[in-house]
């Protein structure tokens, strides 16, 4: 009995070296994989894909090539078997894992003229009662405490899979429980890898187990997950201001779900050049690691202080790297240390109030000589303005005015418009008005000559004084302090006195005699109030109390309120204070002869800015040489 068996083992040795000697007389060239070995487990599928077919072993896109596939252990050549393996090319397919499939593969490619090989390991494991996942484990690093991902080591199946056309769907497990996508803090991406928010310090293994149809035959391959959690100041990359000469320390910490003492160094490092803890302390150097346990999650807490103990110019604007070192990687963080800006709030707030201060006084200032500012701007810089000319109207303004023999006539009030309006804005100012009385055309019809001049005049100045709008049945409760006007007027100031009475333009039963102002009055507001095509100037040529201005047509007051009215008694009253102070003096020099003062009609008063201020603005004027040549004859 022993020599047979002595025999066969001898025979079977011969057999097998033969096998291999057959492998040698091909003279295969041999290729070593990356990874020899695929693990698996009774009931999985398993996939053995050979690396042979690439261009770094030949030109695989144009010799021609095949691949067998030998069990060494049988030396059998491996073909499908339903239900079990399936070869396809250089893949190697086993269906329904067992553990009687536990060999060495071999892969041989042929060529016309040479030969390859390479060969896979088949690690077949069974499962650890009482636990979920797979006994061989891949490991990664998690950052605690922010959102990181956590990547299937199958994407080399999917990969093939999707090559084959063949659909596949993934599933996670957290220990025993799946994960269901996007509940809690987890959400499937990419179907190879788990979005996980918020990393915490636990003990739980993450399964990603792939599922797929191959051969008629329905199976899944899973693979576990067992990860490094490490916070290195959460692993962030970040920058620090620290100010020169000053002392510095931060903190490296590592957790690390273990049983016992875990086998992980930290060290500091700084231009690839570690920082050690010295005795005593360098200016530059470390503290003892610190180890501390906990029990849930159950691990282990290391930390590392990293102590400068005085900031130099050389310590600023390079990375200082803390790095844990053990078997399952070295994962890492690091941040820069820059010098502190200089304190600008200062500077800053300076500014910011010199320019809020200088806003307030500029907006102060235009506010009160906002109208010297807008007439020196338009005579300083003409070529701005658009030139008036041209817009085919013939009057810069049309001066509406109570006529003659009319209800409300003043003298005054023709003489300030027949004699002082034309005597500035017309000579001194180069205005062109319109001035019924004085411009009509004789046998006109009043319609036609108002309506027509109104529309060719870019302004309407409208000049009224107390009794203007007040017809008859007010003239009574206004007489008194029509009087009181006239009496406190000199010679050179208006007098109320002789107004026989007004126009009815609020409707009543007295009707105005020479409706002409009436028809400038109805067209100017009809121009400024509904249609927007006229702008209208009200000049104010006596003060106006509150009983006389209720009086007025709605439209004025609605007018007068918006835009204000431009005052000719301001201006009167200015002068009156002035020539009361003269008169005292002129009148101790004269023995008392009473001075009169002519009203000033020079443009640069207050009263003549303002109108000039509401007044067209005549831009740059354009030379036109004929008319210029007849003007020089």
């Amino acid at each position: 009995m022993g020599q047979r068996s002595t025999v066969g083992s001898l025979l079977f040795f011969l057999w097998l070296n033969g096998i291999c000697s057959g492998f040698k007389l091909e003279n295969c060239t041999y290729y070593n994989r990356t990874f020899e070995s695929v693990y698996s487990v009774p009931g999985d599928m398993a996939m053995l894909n050979s690396t042979l077919v690439s261009s770094d072993t030949f030109n695989f896109t144009t010799v021609p090539y095949n691949i067998t596939w030998y069990n060494l252990k049988t030396g059998r050549e491996m073909s499908n078997q339903t239900g079990r393996i399936l070869v396809h090319r250089e893949t190697l397919w086993f269906l329904n894992v067992t553990v009687d499939d536990i060999a060495e593969y071999v892969s041989i490619l042929r060529t016309p003229s040479r030969c390859y090989r390479q060969g896979i390991k088949l690690v077949v494991d069974l499962p650890i009662a009482g636990q979920c996942g797979r006994p061989k484990k891949a490991f990664q690093t998690l950052t605690l405490g922010v959102t990181d991902k956590v990547s299937c080591p199958l994407k080399d199946y999917i990969t093939k899979l999707d090559s084959y056309n063949i659909t596949s769907s993934i599933k996670w497990y957290r220990g025993c429980d799946l994960i269901v996508d996007g509940t809690g803090k987890f959400t499937y991406m990419d179907k190879a890898i788990l979005k996980i928010e918020s990393v915490e310090a636990e003990n739980n293994l993450y399964t990603c187990t792939l599922s797929f149809t191959l051969g008629g035959i329905t199976g899944s391959v899973s693979e576990t997950i067992d990860y490094l959690t490490v916070s290195v100041e959460y692993n962030l990359c970040y920058c620090l201001s620290m100010c020169l000469g000053s002392n510095f320390s931060k903190r490296c910490l590592v957790f690390v779900p273990c049983v016992g003492r875990p086998s992980v160094d930290i060290v500091w490092s700084v231009r690839n050049n570690y920082i050690m803890y010295t005795t005593p302390p360098d200016r530059v150097s470390t503290s003892k690691l610190n180890l501390s346990m906990q029990d849930d999650p159950q691990g282990a807490w290391l930390e590392l202080l990293l102590i400068i103990s005085e900031l130099r110019e050389e310590d600023f604007n390079i990375n200082y790297t803390c790095q844990a070192v053990s078997d399952r990687g070295s994962p890492k963080g690091y941040f820069t240390l820059l010098p502190t800006d200089p304190n600008i709030i200062l500077p800053i707030g300076s500014v910011l109030g010199g320019m809020t201060v200088l806003f307030i006084i500029s907006v102060t200032i235009y506010y009160l000589f906002k109208v010297d500012i807008v007439l020196w701007f338009r005579k300083a810089f003409p070529v701005l303005y658009t030139n008036t000319d041209l817009d085919g109207k013939l009057y810069d303004a049309y001066v509406a005015y109570a006529q003659p023999r009319a209800i409300g006539f003043s003298k005054e009030v023709e003489e300030f418009a027949l004699c002082t309006l034309p005597q500035v804005l017309e000579n001194a100012c180069g205005y062109k008005l319109f001035i019924g009385g004085r411009d009509c055309m004789p046998g006109k019809a009043i319609v036609d000559s108002v309506e027509e001049n109104i529309q060719a005049s870019r302004r309407l100045l409208l000049l009224y004084t107390a009794s203007t709008f007040i017809s008859k049945r007010h003239t009574s409760s206004t007489s008194s302090n029509n009087n009181n006007i006239s009496k406190s007027s000199d010679n050179n100031e208006w007098k109320t006195g002789d107004r026989s009475g007004s126009m009815s333009f609020d409707g009543s039963e007295d009707v105005y005699p020479d409706s002409r102002q009436q028809l400038e009055c109805m067209a100017a507001m009809h121009r400024a109030l509904l249609e927007g095509s006229l702008k209208v100037i009200l000049v104010e040529l006596e003060e106006i109390s509150p009983a006389q201005l209720a009086l007025f047509p709605e439209s004025v007051r609605h007018l007068r309120k918006k835009q204000g009215a431009v005052c000719w008694w301001k201006n009167l009253r200015t002068r009156q204070r002035w020539r009361t102070c003269v008169r005292r003096r002129e009148d101790e020099e004269k023995g008392g002869q009473a001075t009169q003062l002519s009203p000033s009609l020079s443009p640069s008063s207050r009263f003549w800015k303002e109108l000039r201020f509401s007044m067209p603005v005549r831009g740059k004027r354009a030379s036109y040489p004929e008319k210029t040549a007849l003007l020089n004859l």
